[in-house]
């Protein structure tokens, strides 16, 4: 009967480390997986700052170049306004002289269609 009580105390030894080191083992898988989690977290982090600063970059040199731009239609409408108000004193005496001849100079005719009635 010892025997049997002994191998029963030994198996039940037996089982209780298998227990532990199950709940070991699992401790362990859920310390690494709260690792690798970590680990990702800090790896897409910085993945995520590289492309920001990617992205600041390229928008500084289109707006820097989409400024150059707005400069550039700045300039030319203003010569634009420029070469027109240089039009407009060059032509606005002979222009006014005209319509102030046109209603001016009043010729007196009788309609064509117009019918003398009696």
């Amino acid at each position: 009967m010892t025997s049997q009580s002994q191998g029963i105390h030994q198996l039940l030894q037996t089982e209780k480390r298998a227990k532990d080191k199950l709940e070991e083992a699992k401790k362990r898988k859920v310390k690494r997986l709260r690792q690798a989690k970590e680990e990702a977290m800090a790896e897409t982090n910085q993945y995520r700052i590289q492309r920001d600063e990617e992205f600041r970059q390229k928008q500084a040199k289109i707006m820097g170049s989409q400024s150059n731009v707005l400069e550039e239609i700045e300039l030319q409408t203003l010569g634009k306004i420029k070469e027109l108000n240089a039009s407009y004193s060059q032509s606005m005496e002979s222009v006014i002289n005209e319509l102030l001849s046109i209603v001016c100079d009043v010729k007196p005719e009788i309609h064509v269609n117009y019918r003398i009635t009696s």
